[in-house]
């Protein structure tokens, strides 16, 4: 796993194997910041990534100078590695053991950008949740995108606040953002 640009831009990053992860790959990863590229200036962004695992896509954020950003994954294992991680790199990042669905009905921040790459095999209804927990409890800035990586059998176009979606391999990006009233 590398870092494909900003300030650390080529660093490598070895998580150790024993993590149960499903890493975005590096294609992935730059067809996602090119997009975001075109939407945002990434100084100074705050940034949620949820279903964390490695810390990769927080970690190309703080490279652009992202800050703060939070992560948030249930394995600690993940969350001990994304911790090591930050403070090898001196990245603004809080990582925190949770369970996402319980974090985001409880939580009261508010983001930029919010990431969340669930496992694949999770159910249609529960990624339709993480969706209507982010909007219903505010978490996302009035300008802010949600962007939630799944497999091409996951179908979220039709949810409230869709924008538009990419795929990649195996892999699509669905964008949300509040509804703007253009005239």
């Amino acid at each position: 796993m590398r870092i494909i640009s900003g300030k650390y831009k080529g660093r490598r990053i070895m998580p150790p194997k024993n993590l149960p992860v499903r890493p975005t790959t590096d294609m992935s990863k730059e067809a996602l910041f090119n997009i975001l590229n075109n939407h945002f200036n990434f100084a100074e962004l705050k940034i949620l990534e949820l279903f964390a695992g490695t810390g990769s896509i927080s970690y190309e954020f703080a490279s652009r100078g992202s800050a703060p950003i939070v992560c948030v994954d249930a394995d600690m294992g993940c969350i001990n590695f994304i911790k090591k991680t930050a403070k090898e790199f001196e990245f603004d990042i809080t990582a925190l053991k949770s369970d996402v669905f319980k974090f985001l009905e409880k939580h009261t921040g508010n983001y930029d950008i919010i990431f969340a790459d669930p496992p694949y095999g999770m159910e249609q209804k529960e990624f339709e949740k993480i969706v209507e927990l982010i909007f219903e409890n505010e978490l996302l800035d009035e300008e802010g995108m949600l962007v939630v990586e799944h497999s091409k059998y996951t179908k979220l176009e039709n949810m409230a606040n869709f924008s538009f979606q990419k795929s990649y391999g195996g892999s699509v990006f669905s964008f949300f953002e509040f509804e703007t009233d253009e005239e």
